[in-house]
């Protein structure tokens, strides 16, 4: 993660069609052999290919050019020229591509082993083979391959976690992933120890939650103060937030509306999803009685304390975390059952094996549409 890599812009292209060719046979015992001339080969595809094995963008830094090789010539003989090699292009799940000029999303990809023809390769051109005819036995024309097609894009990577740590430098978001989790984020008492986000599986019975702790975010972060909000899109799909308020510095009561408030300069979607505020550090003497004023001051959140440390409130964060997601996924089966049933128009349903919905999506959904790119076969 030292290399860790959330964007990255890139240069795709399809290979062009192999030439037709034009040939006769000349093989003895054979009079009037006639037009022998093979086609030529397809170019490559620009294929996208998810792989779980990848956790960053950083391999589309150091290479921004992916070209698809061309078809070959045909030859005589009626031999076909081979067909070019696709260029595979492997993302993380969590990937989105966006049009670089446009700024258009494209696609999304959540699946392992998820393939997306991006761009066609180009078709092959006819040998003179093609063009014989009773009149024109002996035909001198041949079609020259189509050419390929080259794009310019913008690869995001969105993490994918179930509950997002928000929370100023310090508030004790990664001491929590350490507590809860295999993963192991540098910890040190000085601001912005966390430079990138860091996941961490999250173990409940049988089941699994993955938590992602980005960050710290200041006042003004919306308008590039401190790290800025950069790193707030990975958390975008998460099913909930845990804002983490450090009770043991003095502004502990203004926190929680700072950070609701950068969120929603940000993304008034994120701003609205389900949260739990915890305050931290409650095994310091200074943090005595914080937690009822801090309460006191949210009645309209649920509020919980913690204490990494002592372990105190530990399991009633790890009840919450488990709480939010069992109600996101239910809340998701309930709209995949209306789905199917035919309760809800495209903007509302999950996307087909496509990428893209049933029907063309509305003016008002553009920016949210991923739909089915690529060019057609030529």
């Amino acid at each position: 993660m030292n290399k860790f890599a959330d964007e990255a812009f890139i240069t795709v292209a399809s290979g062009k069609g192999g030439n037709g060719c034009i040939a006769f046979r000349r093989e003895k015992y054979v009079p009037r052999g006639g037009p022998s001339g093979g086609d030529g080969g397809r170019g490559g595809d620009v294929v996208f290919e998810v792989r779980r094995n990848l956790r960053t963008l950083a391999h589309l830094r150091f290479n921004q050019a992916f070209r698809a090789r061309s078809g070959e010539d045909g030859t005589s003989r009626n031999m076909h020229g081979s067909d070019g090699e696709d260029s595979v292009i492997p993302i993380p799940p969590g990937t989105v591509v966006f049009d670089a000029d446009s700024g258009l999303p494209l696609r999304e990809f959540m699946e392992d082993g998820e393939r997306w023809v991006f761009l066609r390769g180009g078709n092959g051109g006819w040998g003179n083979q093609h063009f014989a005819t009773s009149v024109n036995q002996a035909p001198r024309i041949s079609l020259p391959g189509k050419e390929g097609e080259e794009r310019r894009l913008r690869v995001e990577l969105q993490l994918m976690a179930d509950i997002g740590f928000v929370g100023f430098p310090n508030a004790g978001k990664s001491s929590l992933l350490d507590r809860f989790t295999n993963a192991r984020p540098k910890i040190a008492p000085y601001p912005f120890t966390t430079k990138i986000p860091n996941l961490g599986v999250l173990t409940v019975g049988e089941r699994d939650v993955i938590l992602a702790d980005i960050p710290g975010i200041i006042e003004g972060a919306s308008e590039g103060a401190g790290l800025g909000i950069r790193f707030l899109k990975h958390i975008s799909r998460t099913a909930a937030l845990a804002f983490l308020v450090d009770l043991s510095d003095d502004n502990y009561l203004s926190a929680f509306p700072t950070l609701l408030e950068e969120l929603r300069a940000f993304s008034p979607d994120l701003a609205a999803k389900p949260r739990v505020v915890i305050g931290t550090k409650l095994d310091l003497e200074e943090t005595e009685g914080r937690l009822d004023e801090l309460s006191a001051a949210l009645p309209a959140e649920r509020v919980l304390g913690l204490s990494v440390f002592s372990g105190e409130g530990l399991d009633s964060i790890r009840d919450a975390f488990m709480g939010f997601v069992l109600k996101a996924e239910a809340a998701s089966e309930r709209r995949a059952g209306d789905w199917s049933e035919g309760g809800l128009d495209w903007a509302d349903g999950p996307a087909g094996e496509d990428g893209a919905g049933g029907a063309e999506p509305r003016e008002d959904e553009a920016e949210g549409y991923f739909g089915k790119g690529g060019g057609e076969r030529r």
